[in-house]
C-alpha cells in the first residue's frame, strides 16, 4: 500500500496527525493496534487532563472541534437534564480532573465522525488492528513499514513519502534505527535540577491499566486475583502506607494523605469546577475522574455514577515495559495490580460507616471496551524519545527556574501547552516529581530527528527529557504535536522540502508558521502565570 503520509499508531497524536495531513490535501494510511482510535482518550480510558484555560485558549482549533463534538454528541444522543443540556461548558462526568470528563466510547464516535469524510473520499485508509513489526531504510530515509494484523498475523507493507511514529512507545524508532533515548538523562547532559547524576535509561514512569466502575445493588465481587496477597502486603519504601489503601503521598508535597471514597455522593454537577491551579482534585477518588454523573441525566437513566479508576494505587513500577525482554510479564502484573485494587475495595476497604468492603462496586468493561473488564490498552506515560535537533529541558519551563519570565520563547514554535511537570513514581524506585510549570511552547526542533529525514514523531516520542515529558504527554499537547507533524509532512510533500530545511531556513519557517496559524494552531501564550 502507498500514501503520501503513513501514520503508525492511531492514538491521540496519530488521529491529529492524520487529520492535519488530510486537511492539507494529502493521502494518508493510519494504523492502530487496538479496536478504538484515540489512544489515551479512548482505548487507554484516561479522561482528558487539561490546563486551567482550556475553555478560552491554549489548544488547536481541531482539538476544540473534538471537545465541542463530544459535548454535542451528549446533547444529541444522551438523556441530559434541561440544566445540564443548557450548560455551555457541559462536563458529563462532573469529574474534578478536567472540565470535560466523558465516556471513552463518545470520544471514539467523535473521532470516527471527524475522519469519516476522508475515508469516504478515499484519501484515508485505516488499518486496524495492525501494529508495526519491521521497517526498511535506505540511508537516512524510511522506505517501508511492514505491519501485522493483531489477530491473524496477516502482513501488509506500506510505503509513504513521510512516516510518522504515533505509537505509544515509539515503536518505529528501534525498527528504523532512529537514534533515541529512554528513562532519566544525566544531569551532566541536561543541566536539569531534578535529573540524577548519571543516566538511568531503564528508569521510566509507572504504567497503569485503568478501569471503570459503578456502584449498584448486589454483590459484584470479582474472583480473588492470583497475586492478591502480594499486592495486599506491598508497601513501597517511599509510599508511607500500603499501596492498597486510601493513603498515598500527595504528588506536590509528598505528605501522606488520606483520600476519601464515597460512591454516588449526590453532589451537584453544576458546582464542580475543575481547576488544577487549586488542587489535583483527587481527595475524593469517586469524583476525581468520574465520567458519568447520574444527576446530569434524567432520573432513572443511570442507576449509578460511573467513575474511571486511574488512581495512585494502580501505578505499576516494578519494571519497565520498553526495551526489556520481560515487558509482557510486567504488563500482566500491572493488570493483576488493577484487579487487586478492585478486589480490595470490594472486600476489605474501610468505609466511612465503620464497615469494610464495597461489594456493590461493579466492573464496567462494557464502558472501556476491554474484553477482560479493564481498558483495552495500558496507559503508557513515557515513550522512547527521539534524539532531536532541540531537546526541551526542565529549565526551559520550570516555574522555579524561570520565575516571572515565563517559559522560553522558541523562534520555531509550532504550538503551545500547559501542565505541571508531573512525573509518577518510576521503575527505579523514585517517588513523584511534581514541579510547577510555566505555560510553554512546542519547538519544531523537538520534532526533527538528528539524522533521519522522513520520519517524524507524532506523540510523546518527541525531543523531551524524562523530566519534561511529564508535561508534554497530556491530551491537548499530544494532539498539537501530532497535528503539526501531519501538517509538516504534507507541507514538505507539496513543496519538495525536508523538515530540517523548513526549520533552519528563516523564510520557510515563517511560511510554515503562517500555515499553522491558518489551521488554528496557537504559537504563543498570552501573558499569564503558570502553576
Amino acid at each position: 500500500m502507498h500514501a503520501d503520509v503513513l501514520v503508525v499508531g492511531g492514538g491521540t497524536g496519530g488521529v491529529a496527525a492524520a487529520l492535519g495531513a488530510l486537511r492539507a490535501g494529502r493521502s494518508v494510511i493510519l494504523t492502530e493496534e487496538y479496536d478504538w482510535l484515540g489512544g489515551q482518550l479512548t482505548s487507554q480510558a484516561v479522561p482528558p487532563d487539561e490546563h486551567t484555560w482550556i475553555e478560552q485558549f491554549g489548544a488547536t482549533a481541531s482539538y476544540r472541534a473534538l471537545r465541542d463534538g463530544i459535548r454535542d454528541y451528549y446533547r444529541r444522543h444522551y438523556p441530559l437534564t434541561a440544566q445540564a443540556r443548557a450548560r455551555r461548558e457541559l462536563n458529563p462526568g462532573a469529574g474534578w480532573v478536567s472540565r470535560l470528563c466523558h465516556e471513552p466510547r463518545v470520544g471514539v464516535a467523535v473521532i470516527d465522525a471527524m475522519l469519516a469524510p476522508h475515508r469516504g473520499s478515499g484519501r484515508l485508509t485505516v488499518l486496524q488492528p495492525y501494529r508495526p513489526v519491521t521497517a526498511d531504510t535506505d540511508g537516512d530515509r524510511v522506505t517501508a513499514v511492514t505491519l501485522a494484523h493483531r489477530d491473524s498475523g496477516e502482513r501488509i507493507t506500506a510505503t509513504a513519502a513521510y512516516v510518522l511514529d504515533a505509537t505509544e512507545t515509539g515503536e518505529l524508532l528501534p525498527l528504523t534505527g532512529t537514534e533515541y533515548v529512554t528513562g532519566f538523562e544525566a544531569q551532566s547532559d541536561t543541566g536539569e535540577p531534578s535529573a540524577p547524576e548519571t543516566a538511568q535509561p531503564l528508569n521510566m514512569q509507572a504504567v497503569s491499566y485503568c478501569f471503570a466502575l459503578d456502584h449498584v445493588d448486589g454483590d459484584h465481587t470479582i474472583d480473588r486475583p492470583a497475586s492478591y496477597d502480594f499486592w495486599r502486603s506491598y508497601r513501597p519504601s517511599f509510599w508511607g502506607a500500603p499501596l492498597l489503601s486510601w493513603s498515598a503521598p500527595h504528588p506536590r508535597t509528598l505528605e501522606v494523605v488520606e483520600r476519601g471514597f464515597t460512591p454516588n455522593p449526590g453532589d451537584d454537577p453544576a458546582e464542580v469546577v475543575a481547576d488544577q491551579r487549586v488542587s489535583g482534585g483527587d481527595m475524593n477518588l469517586w469524583t476525581f475522574r468520574r465520567i458519568a454523573a447520574r444527576d446530569n441525566f434524567v432520573p432513572g437513566a443511570y442507576a449509578s455514577d460511573i467513575t474511571l479508576v486511574n488512581w495512585p494505587m494502580i501505578d505499576y513500577w516494578e519494571g519497565p515495559v520498553i526495551d526489556v525482554p520481560d515487558a509482557r510479564a510486567h504488563l500482566a502484573a500491572a493488570k493483576e495490580l488493577s484487579y487487586s485494587l478492585l478486589y480490595w475495595m470490594q472486600t476489605e476497604a474501610p468505609r466511612a460507616d465503620g464497615g469494610t468492603g464495597f461489594p456493590g462496586l461493579r466492573l464496567r468493561g462494557d464502558i472501556t471496551g476491554g474484553a477482560d473488564g479493564l481498558a483495552q490498552a495500558p496507559y503508557i506515560r513515557e515513550s522512547r524519545r527521539i534524539r532531536a535537533e532541540y531537546t526541551v529541558v526542565e529549565q526551559d519551563l520550570s516555574l522555579d527556574v524561570r520565575g516571572g519570565k515565563g517559559a522560553v520563547n522558541y523562534p520555531d514554535s509550532v504550538g503551545i501547552g500547559m501542565y505541571r511537570i508531573d512525573l509518577h513514581p518510576s521503575t527505579g524506585g523514585d517517588t513523584y516529581i511534581d514541579v510547577p510549570s510555566s505555560p510553554f511552547e512546542i519547538p519544531l526542533g523537538a520534532l526533527i530527528p538528528t539524522r533521519m529525514e522522513n520520519l517524524l514523531p507524532a506523540g510523546k516520542n518527541l525531543g523531551t527529557t524524562h523530566i519534561t515529558n511529564g508535561c508534554y504527554r497530556l491530551h491537548p499537547v499530544e494532539w498539537n504535536i501530532g497535528e503539526v507533524a501531519g501538517l509538516l509532512a504534507a507541507h514538505c510533500v507539496e513543496h519538495h522540502l525536508t523538515p530540517r530545511a523548513v526549520r533552519n531556513t528563516p523564510d520557510r519557517l515563517e511560511t510554515f508558521q503562517h500555515l499553522l496559524r491558518a489551521h488554528g494552531v496557537e504559537l504563543r501564550w498570552p501573558d499569564i502565570s503558570g502553576y
